[in-house]
């Protein structure tokens, strides 16, 4: 199948087999893509369906279900003590791209900024896009701001806490063995992963997190950007799965 376009359809837009396109799709396939009546372009409904379907002026008509499988094998949900500035935009692109399942974004004792309403409809916009153009299933759930010590009730299978001081063991090590050197990956169908803010974790901080259930790790010898440590993890995580 030729590269298509790819846009996200909500489950309203749905009546038996056509799509009723918004002004918005409307416009950014017909004016933007330039496609015409008869073109053909790919529906998503970012919870894992794609389909193939073709352009009818306003609305559009579903040929078939299209089967991929582009999503990481298990699920990922980031913990993010929000970056000062705009950096937690950055952040949801490149996870998107990388394979995130849900971003929790946290205000920590060391956060810089305290978002409004606005910056999580905007998020969840940024995550749409960055779905469509790396061609994943799945859009990432974005969850409503909250404070850190909130975000420590979440459930998983493995829970880690990113430290950039302190002998702790690397995350990568951490995914692939476990304590007795056998393998970890297929044992694992849940993780979090909690990164920092500028300036790091507080030590209170980091004891409320290990009395949770999350072990610290490292991300290398390094000193991260709270924009890119969250990247790194992920990359990992895609690293030890994929690989």
């Amino acid at each position: 199948m030729p590269q298509l376009q790819r846009i996200t359809i909500a489950f309203s837009q749905f009546h038996d087999e056509h799509i009723t396109l918004t002004a918005e799709q409307q416009h950014y396939l017909c004016r933007v893509l330039r496609l015409q009546s008869g073109d053909r372009f790919i529906a998503m409904d970012g919870m894992g369906k794609w389909w193939l379907a073709k352009l009818l002026g306003t609305e559009a008509q579903v040929l078939q279900l299209i089967s991929v499988e582009t999503e990481l094998p298990i699920a990922v949900t980031l913990i993010v003590a929000l970056p000062k500035g705009n950096g937690f935009d950055e952040v949801v692109r490149y996870c998107t791209e990388l394979g995130v399942t849900c971003f929790s974004p946290v205000v920590s004792d060391r956060s810089l900024l305290n978002p409004s309403p606005q910056k999580l409809e905007r998020w969840r916009r940024i995550a749409k896009e960055a779905a469509e153009q790396s061609e994943r299933t799945t859009v990432p759930t974005i969850l409503e701001p909250i404070s850190f010590s909130s975000s420590l009730s979440l459930v998983a299978n493995k829970k880690y806490i990113c430290e950039a001081r302190g002998d702790y063991p690397h995350l990568l090590s951490c995914l692939q063995k476990k304590e007795d050197g056998e393998s970890n990956l297929n044992d694992e169908k849940t993780i979090v992963i909690a990164t920092g803010p500028e300036g790091g974790w507080t030590e209170t901080e980091i004891e409320d997190a290990i009395h949770a259930g999350f072990r610290p790790v490292s991300l290398g010898r390094r000193i991260l950007r709270a924009v890119t440590a969250p990247i790194v993890a992920l990359s990992l995580v895609a690293a030890a799965h994929e690989i």
